[in-house]
């Protein structure tokens, strides 16, 4: 392991990761060193581009806090996230696209009533969501549950803001025999995603905008169906061909209608896949 050079680091570094008894974290391991030595060759690396490599990466972990994931937003915009989804959920025709988690998920957020408004006192115009979780087949998935989370019509979701007593714009239902579950919230509206922090200047430094379109997030669980996490985008966004983390999926895009009294409605169904063994 002595007088090592630029050609000999890199299969001196593999060797030693040879012994490592996990045989995916060898593979994993592996991997890495191998792509990140031949971008540092292609690139012709210089000492202070990765000095300032390992400082941006300081700079994202020192942002992360208990309600902001600074290193999930940049697997966001540099797509890493779409592309693990992406190969993940490779599902059967029919079944709803998953889609990016985000950095705002809550796990163990309120159960609510069917019908309840889950927004709170969060600002926007008033809007109901009417869905139905079904099975490929077409057979209704009873007590699913829909967790659902949204930004306010600042664009903030409850998280951002250090001063709420308590979650908003948040909460848990539950699908009834026939699959279906409603509730009352805020309409969606475009945001931009958190730019004050090294994620944000990297996208201002590479002429990127922020703008996320309109959206509700769900996460949808129920024995015997695989884990559904994805997102509806609201039809007409001008950033739904723009989206800086890659999420939108046209099967995905829905209209928020109006009726004469101002009274936006979503409806949209979810068709959940069957995890593999489970019969019917």
């Amino acid at each position: 392991m002595r007088n090592l050079n630029q050609d000999t680091i890199t299969q001196a570094v593999i060797a030693r990761l040879s012994d490592t008894p996990d045989a995916r974290l060898k593979e994993v391991l592996t991997c890495v060193v191998q792509h990140l030595h031949a971008l540092a060759r292609e690139l012709r690396l210089t000492e202070a581009e990765l000095q300032a490599g390992i400082e941006f990466l300081t700079a994202v972990g020192k942002k992360c806090s208990a309600s902001r994931q600074e290193f999930v937003l940049l697997a966001d915009v540099l797509g890493l996230s779409t592309l693990t989804v992406a190969m993940n959920h490779d599902k059967p025709a029919g079944c709803t696209e998953a889609t990016t988690f985000g950095p705002f998920y809550v796990p163990d957020a309120q159960p609510m009533a069917s019908g309840a408004d889950l927004a709170g006192d969060a600002p926007g115009q008033p809007c109901r969501v009417r869905g139905r979780v079904c099975a490929l087949d077409g057979g209704p998935v009873a007590a699913a549950q829909v967790e659902v989370w949204q930004s306010d019509a600042d664009g903030r979701y409850d998280v951002q803001y250090e001063d709420l007593p308590g979650p908003r714009a948040r909460g848990v239902f539950s699908t009834g025999a026939d699959g279906r579950f409603q509730l009352r919230s805020v309409l969606a509206s475009p945001y931009p995603v958190p730019e004050d922090g090294p994620v944000g200047q990297l996208m201002r430094a590479s002429s990127g905008h922020p703008w996320r379109p309109a959206h509700m997030h769900f996460r949808i669980s129920a024995p015997g169906f695989e884990i559904l996490v994805t997102q509806v985008y609201r039809q007409g966004d001008p950033y739904l061909d723009s989206d800086p983390v890659y999420g939108v999926r046209q099967s995905l895009v829905a209209p928020w209608v109006p009726d004469e009294q101002g009274l936006y409605t979503l409806d949209f169904d979810f068709v959940l896949q069957r995890r593999a063994g489970s019969e019917p």
